[in-house]
This record gives structure tokens, C-alpha cells and sequence, in this order.
């Protein structure tokens, strides 16, 4: 009976020995928050607001002998464990029920190394933390396109940006990652250390263990770049999205476009009277010469008479930070991809049909184009499997009230079974994985018996499971 107004989180506490716990708390240089301490409520939200998980205990490490002390602690209780970077898993994979929260947002140093061309960044940080030091010499490592997202979920399961095409995905930057493993262990990995652990973090997600930090290769990136933002009224979708097919077959490596279809935000940007209208919309930008980059884009801003034209010439840090606002902390999200190896006009009716039957006007449907950079490192070369395709569709549902739950995920469910009905259709990715309710395997195509046997190797227990999980051999999975 005593339990019977408790929570998860704060029944798993009072099963904990006292003395461990007090342990733990004395020798944290970081805060351990119980669910009745000041500041746990915050604690436990994560940026998607369908998440609602009560973990035991979050540990906000200071660094990372704190990051071991965690780690140990709910290996030896035999507790869930989830490690937050930003939070930013559409999943919620950064928070668990009765478990142990790994929180690194307080560990977000930043440091370039010029001479070498890299930038070493700690586990917590994220992307804005990353731009804003590296934009101070001009240099960019590719990263994702909302500066909040942390950059570790972002790079452990891929990482598609602006910069994609041009430079591969974030994990085919990095050169090295310090990770905390199952059994307390700090290690590095790279091309020359722990190799088959540095193949298998490059895609693997979190099941590995705790990043506590990331070295990137740098390149040459602004500190302005042209940014091309277009907004067409729904009417012209058709001719709009036949363009941007056209436009992908030869487009330079140093450009990019994401097309998606919409609705009108009331922003003062738009006409009033377009106002909640279906739309489509590209959004894009591209290095190098900043005179001649407009014209890249001009076989699709010529396609029809816009709602609205924001390109221009703009900061790097910016365009980074363009979409922020339309993605706040709080908001409900799900979120679904499938890799499409073209465009066809199937797909093109799909995106317009089911924007039109949308029952949030804040969701989307989104067609990246990928390829170049990213499909020129072999599919087998790290745990990332579907390089060779050369598009993404990804259904965003997002909206703002609990009672528009059902409606809303059922909506993008129903989007993503016609989707992966067609023949062209085929995977998922890591980043955007409804609440990981699909076969993991989907994720890793023939990489996933390597990735088991790497998986068996670090984490014979599965510690790491509250993700898009990987089982090891020794759980009879």
C-alpha cells in the first residue's frame, strides 16, 4: 500500500540501499538529484513533451570520473540506465523509468585545435556550442541544422545537415571518441585504438556506452554562407517538387535543399491571406562563391511566384540556428524516416495528400537529399548502413495538446506505411525513430552481425538499452 501513489522513479529509490545511495552522493563532484530534491521536475523533462519517465536518480556529472561513478552505480544495482546529451531523441531515449539518468549538460567544453584541424567537444554540448567556437576561425565540422540538438545522439546514429553532401555525415568526422563502456572502463577509440569499438560507435547510437567526448575534423565553412528559403503556395506543389527532382540530379556537392510540404505559419513574414494554406517549401544553402550561389537555386525559385523569398546571404551560425524557434522544448513530436532510392511521383502525391489531411498545422513531410560525401564512404566502413541512398522521407508530427496525441501519431503512422509500401522504399535512421517501435535491424542492413558481436564484446549485460537497442549474443537475442 505504500507505494501506491509513487511513481516509478520513487519506488526504485527506497529499494536502493541507503548507505550505497549516500555513497554515490558523497563522492559526485556533480549534483545526484532524488526525485524529491528541488530541480528534479526539470530535471527529468526532455525536449519532447510526450516523454513523461521518472527515473530514480539523475546524475549530473562535472565530468568524468562522475560519468564511471554513474555508470558503475547502475550496473551494480542492476538499474535501467539512459544517458542525456541534449535530450533531443524524439524517442525520449534520454530519460528512463526507475533507472539512472547519465546527464552530461553541464560537461559542454568546446576547444579547437588550429593547428591540427579538429575541434574536441565534451559529450554534453551541442551543436551552437560547437558553431559558435569553431565559426571564430572560419572552420565547421558538419554537424545537424537546429543548434539546440546535442551533438552526440545527433552523431552517434549519423547525422545529416548542411553540410552532408559535402562533408558526409557527422560520424565520418570524427577522429576519435573518449566513451565510458558497461564495466566502468574510460577508453579512446579511433582508427589506430580500439578500432572495432571506434567502427561500432560511428552509427551504433548509444549502445556502446557513455561519450563523454568527440573529436571532429574541421573545414572551411563561412562565417557567411548563401541560405535559400522559399515558400510556394500548395497549388504549386506538383511543378515545385518535379523541379526539385530535376535539381538533385545535378546539383554541386557544395549545395544542398530539404523540401518539405506544410502549412503557412501566421508569421509576418507570409501574407496574411495565406495564412494556414497548405505549402510547399525548400530549404537549403550553399558554400563557396556568394555571388554566384543564387543562380544554383534558380531553376527552383523560378518555378512558380512564391509566398515568400528569405534567402540571402547569412552567418553560418544562423542558418544553424534557423530553425529553433519551430522546434521548442516541450512541444510533442513524433517523428519517422525511410530511405528512398528516388523520386517518383508516387512519393510526390503521398507529400501533398497527407499534408493536406494533417491534423496539426506545425507537421511536415520532409525529402532530404542525401548522397555525394556521405555515399562515398563504403556502406561496410562504419556501423552506418544505408549510405548509398540518395534520399530520405521523414513524417514530423508536431503539436501542442495531449489530447491530440492519437490523432496525431496515427496520422504519421498512416503517412510512413504508405511510404514503406513502395518498392523504393527501404531502412530507417537512427534520428528519427517514432519511439523506436521498429526492428533495429532496419537501422543497420548488413552491418548488424558485427555490430552484435562488438555489442557482446563492451556490453555482454545490455546495460545500454534504452534506445534503438542492439541486444548482445549473451541475451538469448
Amino acid at each position: 500500500m505504500g507505494s501506491l501513489h509513487k511513481h516509478r522513479g520513487e519506488v526504485a529509490l527506497e529499494a536502493l540501499p541507503d548507505d550505497a545511495v549516500r555513497s554515490l552522493v558523497t563522492r559526485f563532484h556533480g549534483d545526484v538529484l532524488r526525485p524529491s530534491d528541488e530541480g528534479y521536475e526539470d530535471a527529468r523533462a526532455v525536449w519532447n513533451g510526450m516523454i513523461d519517465r521518472y527515473p530514480a536518480l539523475v546524475a549530473r556529472c562535472a565530468g568524468v570520473a562522475d560519468v564511471v561513478a554513474a555508470v558503475n552505480f547502475a550496473r551494480d544495482h542492476d538499474l535501467p540506465l539512459a544517458v542525456r546529451g541534449g535530450g533531443h531523441n524524439v524517442a525520449g531515449t534520454a530519460v528512463c523509468d526507475g533507472g539512472v539518468v547519465v546527464d552530461l549538460a553541464e560537461m559542454n567544453g568546446v576547444r579547437v585545435d588550429r593547428e591540427e584541424g579538429t575541434v574536441r567537444a565534451e559529450g554534453g554540448a551541442t551543436l551552437g556550442d560547437v558553431d559558435r567556437e569553431t565559426q571564430r576561425f572560419g572552420l565547421a565540422t558538419a554537424l545537424g541544422a537546429v543548434s539546440q540538438t546535442g551533438i552526440a545522439g545527433l552523431t552517434l546514429n549519423g547525422g545529416y545537415g548542411h553540410l552532408s553532401r559535402e562533408h558526409g555525415l557527422a560520424l565520418d568526422n570524427l577522429v576519435s571518441v573518449d566513451i565510458v563502456t558497461a564495466d566502468g572502463q574510460v577508453r579512446t577509440a579511433s582508427e589506430k585504438r580500439n578500432e572495432d569499438l571506434f567502427w561500432a560507435v560511428r552509427g551504433g547510437g548509444g549502445n556502446l556506452g557513455v561519450v563523454s567526448a568527440f573529436e571532429y575534423d574541421l573545414h572551411e565553412v563561412g562565417p557567411e554562407v548563401y541560405a535559400f528559403f522559399v515558400w510556394f503556395h500548395g497549388d504549386d506543389a506538383d511543378a515545385a517538387l518535379a523541379a526539385f527532382r530535376e535539381w538533385t540530379e545535378t546539383a554541386p556537392r557544395n549545395a544542398g535543399v530539404l523540401a518539405f510540404t506544410a502549412h503557412v505559419p501566421e508569421l509576418e513574414e507570409f501574407p496574411e491571406r495565406t495564412w494556414g494554406e497548405p505549402a510547399v517549401a525548400f530549404l537549403g544553402s550553399a558554400r563557396g562563391d556568394l555571388e554566384e550561389a543564387p543562380a544554383v537555386y534558380d531553376p527552383l525559385r523560378e518555378v512558380a511566384t512564391p509566398i515568400a523569398d528569405m534567402s540571402g546571404t547569412i552567418a553560418y551560425v544562423d542558418l544553424q540556428s534557423m530553425l529553433d524557434e519551430d522546434y521548442p522544448d516541450g512541444l510533442r513530436y513524433y517523428w519517422k524516416s525511410v530511405f528512398l532510392e528516388e523520386l517518383t511521383d508516387e512519393v510526390f502525391d503521398l507529400m501533398v495528400r497527407y499534408n493536406d489531411s494533417a491534423p496539426s498545422g506545425l507537421s511536415t513531410i520532409d525529402c532530404w537529399h542525401l548522397g555525394d560525401a556521405v555515399a562515398d564512404v563504403p556502406r561496410d566502413a562504419t556501423a552506418f548502413w544505408h549510405r548509398d541512398k540518395p534520399y530520405m522521407l521523414t513524417v514530423e508530427a508536431n503539436w501542442e495538446e495531449p489530447d491530440d496525441d492519437d490523432a496525431n501519431v496515427n496520422w504519421a503512422r498512416e503517412v510512413f506505411a504508405d511510404v514503406q509500401s513502395l518498392p523504393i522504399a527501404s531502412g530507417r535512421y537512427g534520428n528519427f525513430p517514432g519511439m523506436n517501435e521498429d526492428p533495429v535491424k532496419l537501422l543497420y542492413g548488413d552491418n548488424y552481425d558485427r555490430l552484435v558481436a562488438v555489442k557482446t564484446t563492451y556490453d555482454p549485460e545490455n546495460l545500454f538499452r534504452s534506445n534503438a537497442n542492439v541486444a548482445p549474443r549473451t541475451t538469448g537475442a
